[in-house]
Formats: C-alpha cells, sequence, structure tokens
C-alpha cells in the first residue's frame, strides 16, 4: 500500500485491519499521534487527511491509500513550528500535552472548514460564505476534542490569535 505521511510517500505493507492510528504509532513509530479512548469519542488521534480532520482511531489505514496524511509531527516547517504549535506554547494551551496533537491538527482542518464556508451548529447563517471564528465558533467546532486537564481556554486563546487574524488578512 502506498501512502504519504508528513510529505513522504510510503510503501507499507500490513493487516488490511490496521488502523490508521495504529500504523502511526506502531509501524512508523509516529508517536505524536495519541491513542485515548480508541472509540473516536475523544479526538486525541485526530490527524488530517488531504487537509480535513480525520479521528485515525476510527480509519482503517487502508481507506487511506494513495492519500497524504499530516500528523503534529509533520506540521514543523524547516525546523519552525507551526504558528498554531506556537501560539499553544505562548497561550500555555497544554497542561500534560496529551490531546495538544490531536487538538491543533483539528483547529488547523477546523481552520480550514471555516474558509470554506462549512457551517456548524452554531452558525447563525446557514448561507453565509464567510463565517467568523467566535469563540462561541470555536468552541464547538473544538468540542470534539476533549482536554481533561482543562487547559481549553488557553487551547481557545491559540487559535483566536491564528486564525482571527488570518481572518481579518
Amino acid at each position: 500500500m502506498l501512502i504519504t505521511i508528513n510529505g513522504q510517500g510510503m510503501e507499507v505493507a500490513l493487516d488490511p485491519r490496521t488502523s490508521l492510528l495504529d500504523l502511526l504509532r506502531e509501524h512508523l513509530e509516529l508517536h505524536g499521534t495519541k491513542k485515548g479512548c480508541d472509540q473516536g469519542a475523544c479526538g486525541a488521534c485526530t490527524v488530517l487527511a488531504d487537509g480535513e480532520r480525520i479521528l485515525s482511531c476510527l480509519a482503517l489505514a487502508v481507506q487511506y491509500e494513495g492519500r497524504s496524511i499530516s500528523t503534529v509531527e509533520g506540521l514543523a516547517d524547516d525546523g519552525r513550528l507551526h504558528p498554531l504549535q506556537q501560539a499553544f506554547i505562548d497561550h500555555d494551551g497544554f497542561q500534560c500535552g496529551y490531546c495538544t496533537p490531536g487538538q491543533i491538527c483539528s483547529a488547523i482542518g477546523m481552520a480550514a472548514e471555516i474558509g470554506r464556508g462549512v457551517p456548524s451548529a452554531v452558525t447563525a447563517d446557514l448561507a453565509a460564505t464567510t463565517i467568523p471564528p467566535t469563540r462561541d465558533e470555536l468552541r464547538e467546532r473544538m468540542s470534539g476534542n476533549l482536554c481533561r486537564c482543562g487547559a481549553h481556554n488557553g487551547i481557545i486563546d491559540a487559535i483566536t490569535e491564528i486564525y482571527s487574524a488570518e481572518a481579518a488578512e
């Protein structure tokens, strides 16, 4: 099976029942993506598939043959953190850090959804082509990513800093 992980094409042979999460962690030794609940309820395993956020614990690796997967390890550019990674540090958007990789990947995917005009449950105007990234909008869209330490305010502050600035440009 040919799959692209963090910009690198890879040929992998594995049991067709292997989850994308297990491929990343156990076969490719990319341990940034976390195994939390292994049921799709916590978001710790969130990665990007062709730029869209997915729960890797619920995805079979073979479903993503020929597609591009980005994990938290692949977000830095030439040794420089992704702006959202830096914002998480600046706003204390983590405590234990377990959920942080999934939160960051989810936020990047979420920003792309907002950019495409995909409404959420709290979007006031469902026909709007521009959706402002308000705190309520961000909280709703990030509600599938749990933080048991209580760093949600720092997480939302980090996301707001990066994506509200982009929306204003």
